[in-house]
């Protein structure tokens, strides 16, 4: 029995991982035939095989295995639906070129510029106008235009048009932008139906007019991200607070809804930016999500110290990242025995929680090899972070070089793993903190950097009058009150320094101090102002704060109208209770509505009567 059919008696079976992608396309071609489910690949020449190092690649081996045969979480996807309604820009003999190949599988539009004169056409329609907007993406674009004249049928001649008009509303679902001009859309690149080419390069128009030619007709377009509108603490009370997604995304996908952000998935292109920087936990990564990140690195970690490896380094990549070891492996030295490849779809995602995940797993060190397509805006604050927290044990890869990049790991130096492993399970925020107290475990507090999500409250508490607005707006909990008590108090561990409290203190008593404490003290409240209770003058309840009420006493006795009075003076002193008692027993009492008018009868309307 030779090998293929050996792979077909397993593949028939089920249950089957192959550890050769190069034939993949072979070993699926062999699961239809046998009417059995499509087997999982693993490369495991060129990520391990491969290598000039001389230690034993079994561990790596074996960790990468147990990391292709972890469950694959179900994608999510929505459809998208494409009736070919083509918008093209540009000008006009190149925009009318492509409007003649494209007409014949898309209902074409070619948008002329105001000065433009249209020329007579058949296949497609021809409008004039100035562009002033575009939103959407594929299959909903929606376009206003300015000075939107339509041509109106005729005889002989060039066609007359409509008289201008401008905030004219149209939809499509492509746009063919060969203007030349600023893009439409932020990230043009990520927009779906978007497709922007040079005017200048014939190769860039022809593949622009080849890619929209396959633009109709149903796809599928991946959920990326999750959104739990209770957790994020974008605003209250319009007070602005948390904006990290908003500053992040690249395709501007996200924007502002009141209190919280809405994300639009027709637009988000997965980058993962969003749900790194989210403080709260509001947006995480859904293709996978974050629970799938974590079993992959400690399923890596484990198998390979449990084949009998030692001081792994872990090495995440993305597609670019892939085709970077696979030229390393194939015509240079490969990857060094110790170093771990893990595949992920959004690198700007791996924020800082998963790299100290991984090195609380029983990393080494852990590595990121950006491509060209990685968002650095995002990547660049979580790495700090990371660093703050783990030390230098973290690092971003640029490299283009196949050779450069094999060279870099090669010569990197050898780190011993300290650490007791952990098990990464919870919340970004609560595997962060695991991972931090396992990594330091003889350090209590921690600086961090300004964009930090982690930190204290510190209240100047000259200035604070415990007026407690901070407490009712503040989105996580971490501030509170004690309803005996005039008291502010604080958990540490539930602060997401969003810096609404700053915003929304009148007093201006509050700043945010960046700071991670791994102490247990983070996890309980500690009082950060209080002050002695009044007690009212009437009945002795406690009520209010004494310094309070003094001051408001000094101000509004004797120098206000409505407080001239000695007696309404005192009312300032009293609890809600006491204060309703006393106005409504005063001289002035303005609830009440005096005498009752007395019902009128038949027999008082007929003693008026004149024949009674």
């Amino acid at each position: 029995m030779d090998q293929i059919d050996i792979a077909a008696k397993a593949i028939g079976e089920g249950d089957v991982v192959i550890a050769c992608q190069q034939e993949a396309g072979r070993f699926s071609a062999i699961a239809d035939e046998l009417d059995a489910p499509e087997p999982q690949f693993v490369d495991i020449r060129d990520r391990a095989g491969w290598s000039d190092d001389t230690q034993s690649t079994t561990p790596k081996m074996a960790a990468l295995i147990a990391d292709a045969m972890l469950l694959q979480p179900a994608p999510k996807s929505i459809d998208i639906i494409s009736e070919g309604m083509c918008l093209i820009l540009g000008p006009a003999d190149l925009a009318i070129a492509a409007a003649e190949k494209l007409s014949d599988v898309l209902a074409v539009t070619v948008l002329f510029g105001p000065e433009a004169q249209i020329v007579p056409t058949s296949g497609f329609d021809a409008v004039v106008g100035d562009l002033r907007r575009a939103t959407g993406s594929l299959g909903r674009f929606e376009v206003e235009i300015n000075a939107f004249q339509q041509s109106v049928s005729g005889g002989r001649g060039t066609p007359d048009l409509t008289p201008p008009k401008d905030g004219a509303l149209s939809q499509c679902d492509i746009i063919l932008d060969l203007s030349g001009k600023a893009s439409l859309f932020p990230a043009p690149e990520k927009r779906d139906g978007y497709l922007r080419a040079d005017p200048k390069s014939q190769p860039a128009v022809a593949d622009a007019i080849f890619a929209a030619s396959q633009m109709v007709g149903t796809f599928e377009k991946p959920l990326y991200v999750r959104m739990e509108p209770t957790l994020c603490a974008h605003s209250r009370a319009e007070k602005p607070a948390c904006s990290n997604c908003l500053n992040v995304c690249p395709t501007g996908a996200i924007l502002s809804a009141g209190e919280v952000v809405e994300i639009d998935p027709l637009v988000c292109a997965g980058c993962g930016a969003c749900s790194a920087v989210c403080p709260s936990g509001a947006i995480t990564y859904d293709a996978p999500n974050v629970d799938h990140i974590f079993r992959r690195i400690s399923s890596l970690a484990n198998t390979y110290r449990s084949a009998g490896g030692a001081d792994p380094s872990l090495l995440v990549h993305d597609d670019h990242g892939a085709e970077m070891i696979g030229l390393a492996a194939r015509f240079g030295r490969g990857l060094p025995a110790h170093v771990i490849p893990m595949e992920i779809n959004a690198l700007s995602g791996f924020g800082h929680a998963e790299m100290l995940a991984a090195l609380a797993s029983g990393f080494s060190r852990v590595d990121v090899l950006i491509g060209p397509k990685t968002e650095r805006d995002a990547l660049d604050p979580q790495l700090e972070l990371a660093i703050a927290i783990a030390g230098t044990k973290i690092a971003l890869l640029d490299f283009m070089d196949p050779d450069a990049l094999s060279d870099h790991l090669f010569e990197q130096d050898s780190i011993a793993v300290t650490t007791a492993p952990i098990l990464p399970i919870g919340t970004r925020r609560q595997v962060a903190r695991l991972a931090a107290k396992a990594l330091n475990p003889d350090t209590k507090l921690l600086p961090l950097p300004d964009t930090a999500p982690y930190g204290a409250v510190v209240v100047d508490t000259e200035a604070c009058t415990l007026c407690l607005a901070c407490v009712s707006l503040c989105p996580s909990g971490a501030l509170g009150d004690n309803p005996d008590l005039p008291q502010l108090r604080f958990q540490e561990d539930a602060c997401l320094q969003c810096g609404l409290c700053t915003n929304v203190c009148p007093e201006k008593a509050i700043t945010l101090k960046p700071q991670f404490d791994l102490s247990d003290a983070a996890l309980a409240q500690s009082v950060l102002n209080e002050e002695e209770p009044f007690a009212c003058v009437e009945c002795g309840d406690l009520f209010g704060v004494k310094s309070t009420v003094d001051k408001i006493v000094e101000k509004l006795a004797g120098n206000h109208a409505m407080f001239a009075n000695p007696k309404a003076a005192r009312m300032i002193q009293m609890c809600d209770n006491c204060r309703i008692q006393a106005q409504y027993h005063s001289d002035n009492n303005p609830f009440a509505a005096g005498e009752r008018p007395k019902p009128r009868t038949t027999d008082d309307y007929l003693t008026k009567r004149k024949d009674h």
